[in-house]
């Protein structure tokens, strides 16, 4: 009797174990997200360590750099004047003053930097950014939020990669400080104007397609990237077979203890 009874007990106890490891197995992995609400500052590295003493090579790219970094302070700190006096909505009015007091330290940074190298720098908006100035100027209400919000986010956006070059390429030392800097103050406006949620995405450009598009995975170091990446690591075989299998083995373990302990 007892024997009867703890057969019974292993075989549903096999059986929900099973069941649940079955589940895990098959059941798809969700991408994780961060909780709703979770918008803090974006983690930046500090450019304390880095050196600043006009020390190495000073590319025609390293000065246009330093150019562009001035220009942007320069238009978009009466954009951003004009839009804590203009806008009625008060989450733009927050993000334009974070971004006119934080672009007038950047600015500070970038005539310092042109100075210590003898870089010739602007001392008004180019003619793009005359214009857009004009258009918030005339725009009243949601039209001006609007035109505010995607036209900064727009200008981030096409700094954004130049920045990227310059810091992993420049030789001179205060450029390198400059575009780690600059990087910071750009991730930082790029996350202050999304919050408004009034981005036009649309709008913004599309990345260019990869050179190799449609030419098949790329080796890196003897490894294909795309095997890899849709294998975990097992080139010409499919996750979804790898897990299949894996429940059937499980499954007719499950099967073969119970006919054992029913033999018994």
């Amino acid at each position: 009797m007892l024997t009867a009874r703890f057969t019974r007990r292993s075989t549903r106890w096999l059986v929900g174990i099973s069941a649940a490891v079955l589940t895990l197995l098959v059941a798809p992995v969700a991408p994780a997200q961060a909780a709703p609400g979770d918008s803090g500052p974006v983690p930046v590295p500090s450019s304390n360590g880095l050196p600043n003493k006009g020390f190495g090579a000073l590319t025609d790219a390293d000065k246009d750099f330093v150019i562009k970094v001035r220009l942007a302070g320069l238009w978009e700190i009466p954009a951003s004047n004009m839009a804590q006096e203009k806008s009625n909505d008060q989450r733009v009015v927050k993000i334009a003053k974070s971004i006119a007091e934080q672009h007038v330290v950047l600015d500070n940074l970038d005539r310092v930097t042109a100075k210590k190298l003898n870089i010739d720098l602007p001392g008004k908006p180019n003619t793009d950014q005359m214009f857009w100035l004009q258009e918030m100027r005339e725009a009243k209400g949601q039209q001006f939020d609007q035109i505010y919000i995607d036209r900064l986010r727009q200008a981030h956006g096409k700094i954004f990669p130049a920045i990227a070059t310059i810091r992993s390429t420049t030789r001179n030392d205060s450029v390198r400080k400059l575009a780690q800097e600059t990087n910071q103050f750009v991730m930082t406006h790029m996350t202050l104007l999304e919050s408004s949620n009034i981005v036009d995405y649309g709008s913004l450009p599309t990345a260019p397609a990869p050179a190799n598009a449609g030419s098949g995975p790329v080796p890196v170091d003897g490894q294909m990237l795309a095997a890899a990446s849709s294998n975990g690591g097992i080139p010409g075989v499919s996750t979804t077979v790898i897990l299949l299998v894996l429940a059937a083995a499980l499954v007719a373990g499950v099967i073969t203890s119970m006919r054992i302990f029913r033999a018994r």
